[in-house]
């Protein structure tokens, strides 16, 4: 039996941007945080929203690698490590800081991170069953074999109906 073709959810600007405020009008419930830590590349863009929503002016970045051609996630290396600065802030264990990152998939970035920071609010715009747990908030869940395409990772396209064989 073949495995089933991922289903396709391209999400535009205008919507990324309506789901990363709303990830922020969540938020505002639970903070006050310091800081935001923004997992990249994903992260960079939801990040920025909610500290101009926020208003946090602290932000750090913690740059790791998972996917490496696009469409399946690798080995995870991590490329730069959270600035000791804001490692220190709350407890020193990320209480008062605010994980952002644009998906949750399998989990395994965000547990590296959560190692980091134990106690830090993690949030993402999207979430995946396989690591949903990890996260404290969310916007929207989509099923484990749907591939997000975000709107940097897009151009203008022509997109085959559903019903002609389309992957969704």
């Amino acid at each position: 039996m073949t495995p089933p073709t991922p289903k396709a959810f391209p999400v535009s600007w205008d919507q990324f941007h309506r789901d990363a405020r709303a990830l922020a009008w969540r938020l505002a419930e639970s903070g006050p945080f310091e800081a935001i830590v923004c997992i990249t590349r994903g992260g960079l863009v939801p990040a920025a929203i909610v500290a101009r929503e926020l208003e946090i002016r602290m932000i750090e970045s913690v740059c790791i690698a998972s996917y490496h051609d696009y469409k399946s996630q690798g080995g995870l290396q991590v490329l730069k490590e959270i600035a000791p600065a804001v490692k220190a802030l709350g407890d020193g264990r990320g209480k008062g800081v605010l994980v952002i990152d644009d998906l949750v998939d399998t989990g395994k970035t965000a547990k590296v991170v959560r190692e980091m920071l134990p106690n830090a609010h993690f949030a993402t715009v999207y979430a995946k069953p396989a690591g949903r747990p990890l996260v404290d908030t969310f916007i929207t869940e989509v099923s484990q074999d749907t591939w997000i395409y975000f709107p940097w990772d897009l151009g203008y396209a022509f997109q085959p109906p559903i019903r002609d064989g389309a992957a969704g």
